[in-house]
Formats: structure tokens, C-alpha cells, sequence
């Protein structure tokens, strides 16, 4: 597996936003003060493990990153290959998305009154730096695409849960849900807690 040459950046982020949950802030302020944690993390681009960043040409990769041992949290990269997108779908968890590299188009949708769903406002384009929340409350189904036809893009995405594990729901145009997992596309975590390499260097 490839090194990174900054892994204590993402420990840092972990640690950090462990200790902002055991804070027990209301979500507001969970997702203001996370937010700022991950900008934090998202402004470097040098700690993301290469093998964490590779795209596959039949779908978007969803790497896992971390999972606290509560499963109070994860850390996950999305990887977009050119032109890739996310069917209609939900978290049911808080969540917080951070632009790495390239560029991605997030449509917001709502339910009109006879059940279907519509576009919510214009789409949301996030570029490297910016930094999107969502809430179970509010903006919680959308749909998410590659903004470039020709180049790879990453988002980092930390979610209140154990994201590969929660029962949610794609949607069709009309409102209809359709449950799902959406599980992982590793099936190994990065080591990122090997200090001794450090030590050495």
C-alpha cells in the first residue's frame, strides 16, 4: 500500500472531531464546528493514500477512511471517474462533504405534495476548499455528479454513522424508494496510525 506523506493530517481531523462529538453539541453546531474541522483537512492535498484515490470506470468508488469504534462517525473518499453520479438518495445521518480535487455538481430534491420528488433550488457545484452539510431535517436526499467529463474527482465525506452500514433509500422521480446498504469498496483501512515510520523520518 502506498504512503502518504501526511498521515497525521487525517489523524488530527479524526481526533479532533472525536472530541467534538463527546461534546455533545446539538447538530447545528456539530455541523458548524465539524465543518471547519474539515475545511481544515481538505485544504492540504497531501495525506490521502493513493490507493484511496482511484477511480473505477463502471461506477464511483466509496473508500472507507475510518470508523470510530462507536460508530459514532466515518471518514470516507468518493471518488468520481469522469462523468460519474450517484443515483437519488438519502443518508438518514448528519453529514458533511469536502471538495478535494476537481469539481462536483450536488441537486438537492424535495417531495411535492402528491409524493414525487423535485429539484430544490439550483444544483451545488463544490469546488477543492468548499465544504457542503447535510441533515436528516433539511437537505437530506439528493444527487451528486463528477462536474467534469474528463477528469477524476474526490470528495471527502464524513457522515454521522457507520455510512457503509445505514439503512437508506435510493429514489425514482416519482417519489418511490427503494432501500439499500451501500457498503464499501475497500476492504482494508489505511494505516495511518503507524507512528514509528515517523519516528524514523
Amino acid at each position: 500500500m502506498t504512503q502518504t506523506r501526511h498521515p497525521e493530517r487525517l489523524r488530527a481531523f479524526i481526533g479532533a472531531l472525536a472530541e467534538l462529538i463527546d461534546s455533545n453539541p446539538r447538530e447545528g453546531d456539530l455541523l458548524h464546528r465539524g465543518g471547519k474541522l474539515l475545511t481544515q483537512l481538505i485544504s492540504f492535498d497531501d495525506w490521502l493514500p493513493d490507493d484511496y484515490a482511484q477511480p473505477d470506470p463502471q461506477r464511483y468508488q466509496q473508500f472507507l477512511l475510518h470508523a470510530d469504534s462507536r460508530q459514532r462517525f466515518s471518514v470516507v473518499s468518493f471518488v468520481w471517474g469522469p462523468g460519474q453520479s450517484t443515483p437519488i438518495h438519502d443518508h438518514r445521518v448528519w453529514g458533511l462533504i469536502g471538495m478535494l480535487r476537481g469539481a462536483e455538481f450536488s441537486q438537492g430534491y424535495a417531495r411535492s405534495p402528491n409524493g414525487s420528488l423535485e429539484k430544490e433550488g439550483p444544483a451545488i457545484r463544490l469546488e477543492p476548499g468548499h465544504v457542503e452539510a447535510l441533515s436528516p431535517r433539511s437537505n437530506d436526499i439528493h444527487q451528486v455528479h463528477n462536474a467534469f467529463s474528463d477528469q477524476v474527482s474526490i470528495s471527502i465525506h464524513v457522515y454521522g454513522a457507520n455510512i457503509g452500514a445505514v439503512r437508506r433509500a435510493v429514489y425514482l422521480p416519482d417519489g418511490t424508494e427503494k432501500p439499500f446498504i451501500s457498503g464499501y469498496s475497500n476492504t482494508v483501512l489505511p494505516n495511518i496510525w503507524d507512528l514509528s515510520k515517523e519516528s524514523q523520518a
